[in-house]
Parts: C-alpha cells; structure tokens; sequence
C-alpha cells in the first residue's frame, strides 16, 4: 500500500464515521422530539407529561451539544493525523535536544495538555450549563479545577511507569512478538487497577462511608449471600457533591469486593427498591457477565497490538501523515487517533452483548428481590435522571449499552406476570 492511498483511504472513513455518527443523532433528536408531546401509554401512571417533556428537553440539548463536540473532535483527529500535526509535535521535541524516554514524556505531555486544553471548554460546558439548566450539577468551579489537577496526577503517577514498560519491550522485542509481551502486561494492569482503583484511587475523589442504616444493611446482607456474593463491606459514596444523577456498582475480585451505593441513591428510592437495584448489579457478577466481556476484551486487545506490529514496521503509516522521525511512542500515539474510525462498525455487536446482560440481570434481580420493586425503581430512576423514554431504535442499538426503557420495562411485567401466576 502507499501512502498516498492509505491517507485518502482514512480520510473517506473519517468523513462516513462523521456523517454517520451525525446521522444517529438527529434520528435520536426526531425521535425525541416527535414523542414529546405525548407520555407513552406504559409510563402515563407513574411520570407526568411535564417530567417527560424535561427528559425530551433535556436529550435533544445533550445531542445537539454532542454533535458541535463531535465535529471538533473529527476536526482535532484530522488536524493531528492528515495536517500532520503530530509530525510538527515530534519535531518540535526533536528541537529542544531530549532523547529516549525524556523525549516521549515531554511529547506524550504536549499531546495531553493540547488535548485537554481543546476539550476543556466542552467539559465546562457541559457541567455548568446544560447539567446545571437541568437541575443536576452539584459541582463548583473549585471542585472542578481540583478533579482535573487530581486526575492530571493520578494518571501521570500510573501512566508514566507503564508507558516505560511498553515502550521498553517495544524497543528491545520489535522483531520478536513485542506485541504478545505488551498485551500480557496491559491486561495485568487492568487486572491489578481493579483491585487498585476502588482500595486508593477512588477515595482520593469521593468520600465513602460505612451505610448506617442498619435495617437496610441487613436487607442487602441478606440479598448478597442468596445470591453468592461475599462483600467485605457496603459503602455510600457522596455522589451528590457532583451530580444528582444516582447510581450503585460493585467493585473487586477474590475476597475483596465492595458495594458502593450513590448517597443520590438512597435518597430516592425505598429499602425495597434498592434492594431490586442491587439485585440486578449482582446478577452481572452472579452470571459472570463480567467474565464474559473477559474473551471479546483480550482478543481486541492483542487483536489491535498486532494491527500496530504490522503497521509500525511500515514506512507508508508514517508517510501518510508527515512523519519523516517515527519513534515507538509516535507509533502509539498515531495508532490510537487512526484505529477508532475503523473500528466504530463494531459499535452494535458490542452495544447488543451489553443489553442482553442488563436483560438477565432484570430477570436475575426479579427472580431474587421482585420485579415489581425494580420496576418502581427503574421507572424513578428514569424520572429523575431525565431519561428518554422515546429513543430512536437506530440509534439505540448503535449506542446504547442498556435496552430502551420501553422495553426493559415490558419485560419485567412478563417476569412479574409470571411471578404472579406461579404464586
């Protein structure tokens, strides 16, 4: 291939994953849009048409939003690749005399504080005025500021060892299945992160407190060793110094797994209602969903490290963006910006796995708690996070890592029906 070939190849990508992605969202905007009027006739008992039309509100603002944000960011990968942006980067390092290792940092270090520096009005954006328009942001300009410096040094700290690791067995294995060594150490770090994150990461951001109400303590006990599941501990987690979004997840491996429940949470919902929640995120870890996203994840993974192997060795990847110097790192940094418009096709497969499992896990959670407690749940859940009811059937299963509430909802009336009839 050459490279004048392969630029022109990725450009025509570039361009139908832009147009495309643009598509799905007005697909979703009309969909919202058309509904809004209107509660769909499953919903009409329990959210008003006020709360609904919030939610069609509040989507269409999200998409519209999304769609400016998605145009710069094929705008910055177009820049950075066919421009030849990350070409003029190398060589503006390359000008201040580094070598080695200092010379990938103070590249890697350009490319994220240029990369923050365009993304960080969108972010501003976001939090201040369309989730504090909708009622949801609880965060300051201080706090703000303070997570962005926080996680500018967390992932300096973690990043900086294991971007020497990969680089090191990229430069000394080239010729000898680099790809296989790096793989290895990038899913042991995941696997480590797991146990890592929630024990002395997730704590530098949020405060966690031991849940106090003993009844409910007792009710989730219960519910977790019904269904297999030892936690060291139950956690509340001040969610609400952020957002009023509520959430609850399980975190861990082997002997040291937590549940975590947002504070946001609780405040809605009744004993019963969280106990159906709960069941349902136990029912991922019940039916090893978890473990089933293990295969598709280690496959891409040394899937796409060998993708850059037969890449980095040839001359025309570089050419077709400028780059006269390549360095490993470059390699790493130009891969990640090219493979993306390539890969979104796969999008669905991956979206269709994830609502099969949020499926089971209903069933699972209304086989051990009750369905019709998580339907009660659900249905606040979607109330008060402004959740669509009406998405466009396109672009949900393009985007959508939970089935439409429609549906979702009509499935565990079958499951209480059922509940009911075997009673």
């Amino acid at each position: 291939m050459t490279d004048n070939l392969f630029a022109n190849i990725f450009f025509v990508v570039l361009l139908a994953d832009l147009f495309w992605q643009l598509y799905l969202s007005w697909r979703q905007e009309k969909s919202v849009l058309t509904h809004q009027e209107k509660v769909p006739p499953a919903f009409s008992d329990n959210i008003s048409l006020e709360e609904h039309q919030k939610a069609a509100s509040y989507t269409v603002t999200k998409q519209r939003f999304g769609r400016l944000e998605l145009v710069l960011s094929i705008l910055v990968v177009y820049l950075w690749t066919l421009q030849g942006g990350l070409a003029w980067l190398g060589n503006v390092v390359n000008d201040w005399g580094l070598a080695g290792f200092v010379a990938d940092l103070a590249l890697l270090g350009l490319f994220f504080i240029i990369s923050t520096i365009v993304s960080l009005p969108f972010s501003l954006y976001s939090t201040f005025v369309i989730e504090e328009k909708f009622g949801f942001n609880r965060s300051s300009v201080r706090l703000f500021v303070i997570d962005l410096l926080r996680s500018f040094i967390v992932s300096a700290v973690i990043a900086i060892p294991l971007l020497w690791v990969i680089l090191w067995f990229m430069d000394n294995f080239l010729d000898n299945l680099w790809w296989l060594w790096v793989g290895s150490i990038v899913l042991g770090f995941q696997f480590i992160m797991m146990w890592v994150y929630p024990k002395w990461i997730s704590p530098l951001f949020n405060k966690f407190t031991p849940l106090e109400d003993e009844d409910l303590k007792s009710k989730i006990q219960h519910l977790a060793q019904k269904c297999g599941f030892e936690a060291t501990d139950i956690q509340v987690m001040d969610g609400s110094k952020r957002s009023a979004h509520g959430n609850a997840y399980f975190t861990g491996f082997g002997k040291s797994k937590q549940i975590v429940f947002f504070d946001t949470l609780l405040e809605k919902l009744s004993h019963s209602e969280v106990e159906a929640v709960l069941a349902h995120e136990l029912g991922h870890y019940a039916l090893k969903h978890i473990f089933k996203k293990l295969l598709p994840m280690v496959l891409m993974t040394f899937g796409m490290l060998y993708g850059l192997d037969l890449l980095i060795k040839s001359d025309w990847f570089y050419q077709a963006f400028g780059i006269q110097t390549p360095t490993n790192l470059i390699a790493l940094l130009l891969f990640s910006l090219v493979l993306p418009p390539f890969t979104g096709i796969i999008s669905p497969l991956f979206s269709y796995s994830s609502r099969k499992h949020e499926f089971e896990a209903d069933a699972f959670a209304a086989k051990n708690a009750s369905a019709n407690d998580l339907i009660s749940a659900l249905l606040a859940l979607y109330r008060d996070n402004a959740a669509t009811l009406t998405p466009d059937k396109i672009y949900s299963m393009w985007h959508d890592s939970h089935p439409p509430a429609s549906e979702r909802i009509s499935a565990l009336e079958k499951l209480r029906h059922l509940q009911k009839v075997s009673n």
